[in-house]
C-alpha cells in the first residue's frame, strides 16, 4: 500500500482516538457525575462511532492480508452487537432498567465494544486488501 494511504489511516487512527478518549474519559463522566444517565447514554453510543474508526484504522492501517480475507470477524461483531443490544432491551422491556441494576448491562457493555472492535478490524482488512489488489 502506499505511504499516502497509510498516513490517512494513521490520521484516522489519531482523530478517531482523540475523539472515543474524548467522549469516555470527559463527556460521559461528566454527565454521570452531574446525574445526568440519559444524557450520558447518548454519549456513549455516539462513542460507538469513533470506537469503532479506531478499529477500522488498525485494520487499515496495520494488517497485512495476503488476499481477500474474509468478512467473519466483521460479520461475528456487528451480530454480537445486534444480539446484545437486544438482549438489553429484553432486560429493560423485563423491569431492570439499567438504572435500577447497572451489574445486568456489564457483560453486554462489554460484549457490544468487543462486537463494534471486531467490526471495525475486519472491514478495515478487507478494504486494505481491495486497495492492494486495486494498486495492482
Amino acid at each position: 500500500m502506499d505511504s499516502r494511504s497509510d498516513s490517512n489511516a494513521r490520521l484516522l487512527l489519531a482523530v478517531s482516538a482523540i475523539a472515543a478518549v474524548f467522549v469516555y474519559a470527559v463527556l460521559v463522566p461528566r454527565d454521570v457525575l452531574a446525574g445526568d444517565g440519559s444524557r450520558a447514554v447518548l454519549y456513549i453510543v455516539g462513542g460507538w462511532v469513533p470506537f469503532t474508526l479506531v478499529f477500522y484504522a488498525l485494520g487499515r492501517g496495520f494488517s497485512s492480508p495476503e488476499a481477500l480475507p474474509s468478512m467473519r470477524s466483521a460479520d461475528a461483531g456487528l451480530g454480537l452487537v445486534l444480539v446484545l443490544l437486544l438482549l438489553s432491551l429484553g432486560l429493560e422491556a423485563w423491569g431492570v432498567p439499567p438504572e435500577e441494576l447497572p451489574e445486568a448491562y456489564v457483560l453486554q457493555a462489554i460484549g457490544i465494544f468487543l462486537g463494534l472492535a471486531l467490526f471495525g478490524w475486519g472491514i478495515g482488512r478487507r478494504s486494505r486488501a481491495i486497495g492492494r489488489q486495486a494498486d495492482s
